[in-house]
């Protein structure tokens, strides 16, 4: 058996079409979009990240706002760098990209963020409707996640609600922007959802859990922590993970969670890195700051409205 490779970029592309023309229509209104990213030190996946989003900001005419801290900065400065950017007329949603120095308390961070702004449901207004199932702003890279295995079921003409209900979704990962959210989500499309961590791994357990996975969403920021032995076949796989790694010949280059060449011959369908769930990831933030957008400018709900709590359909300006 071979896996069917669910393909991250052609999703993406067909999103940043429909969301061209919604930053397109919101301009026309004189409504702009901004998108702020503040970084804390140097850390590889955030820079690759930011890289990314600079680049996707210039191609839908967004305005981009990155602000770098050094390593040492402490906590009141970065606040004092969300409270300016909250207050910048410019810029509708602002992301502070993980992970931050252990001298900062990421809680505090987040609270400081306007939660009209926290495109990425960090803020504990946000994240509190989030997990009651009535979402203000879905975050990016859960929302990307099945909206890829919605759209994956679609294609091989699985009933979307007929699958989640007999399925057991195991998420390796319990992190508040990746892991929690996803649970959620799984809740939410009243599938059987397991929840798992590193302690797991290091107890010698990890296996016990995943093997009962029919989709398996992993989150762990640990390359190639998932391998053959801990996959069940014809599993879904959905690696999250974001790793720096590098090739034959010394170059860094991109490597998930999951050892894709042992998994891939046993499950039905798996994700790439790169070129799975991130490309997604990087548009759906964007879609997301459109939403703020028109929040902040106290316009309706868009047309297209959600299909049910914590949807990831994505939300289209009517023609």
């Amino acid at each position: 058996m071979s896996a069917q490779v669910i393909d991250g970029r052609a999703c993406a592309r067909s999103l940043k079409e429909g969301l061209a023309r919604d930053v397109a229509r919101l301009a026309a209104d004189g409504i702009g979009v901004g998108l702020a990213t503040v970084v804390v030190g140097e850390e590889y996946a955030s820079a690759a990240y930011e890289r990314r989003l600079r680049r996707l900001a210039d191609e839908l005419g967004v305005v981009y706002r990155p602000r770098a801290l050094p390593e040492g900065a402490g906590e009141c400065e970065l606040i004092d760098v969300i409270t300016e950017l909250n207050d910048d007329p410019r810029v509708s949603g602002i992301l502070v990209l993980r992970p931050l120095p252990r001298h900062i308390d990421e809680a505090s961070a987040f609270r400081a963020i306007d939660p009209r702004k926290d495109i990425e449901a960090v803020h504990p207004e946000n994240a509190g409707l989030l997990a009651l199932g009535v979402p203000r702003y879905v975050p990016s890279t859960a929302a990307s996640v099945f909206h890829l295995l919605d759209g994956w079921l679609d294609s091989v003409g699985e009933d979307r609600a007929d699958f989640y209900h007999r399925s057991r979704i195991v998420v390796v990962g319990r992190s508040n922007n990746v892991g929690k959210p996803a649970v959620s989500l799984g809740y939410q499309r009243q599938a059987t959802v397991e929840s798992v961590d590193e302690w797991a791994d290091r107890t010698n357990g990890l296996g016990r859990h995943t093997r009962q996975a029919d989709v398996l969403i992993v989150a762990a920021g640990k390359a190639g922590l998932i391998r053959a032995e801990h996959v069940r076949r014809e599993a879904v796989v959905i690696d999250v993970g974001i790793n720096p790694g590098r090739d034959a010949e010394g170059n860094v280059r991109m490597v998930g969670d999951v050892d894709h060449d042992s998994v891939a011959p046993r499950v039905r369908a798996i994700t790439p890195v790169p070129g799975g769930v991130g490309p997604v990831t990087d548009v759906w933030l964007f879609h997301n700051a459109v939403l703020a957008a028109r929040l902040l400018a106290g316009r309706p709900p868009l047309s297209g409205a959600l299909s049910g709590p914590g949807s990831t359909e994505p939300l289209l300006e009517a023609s």
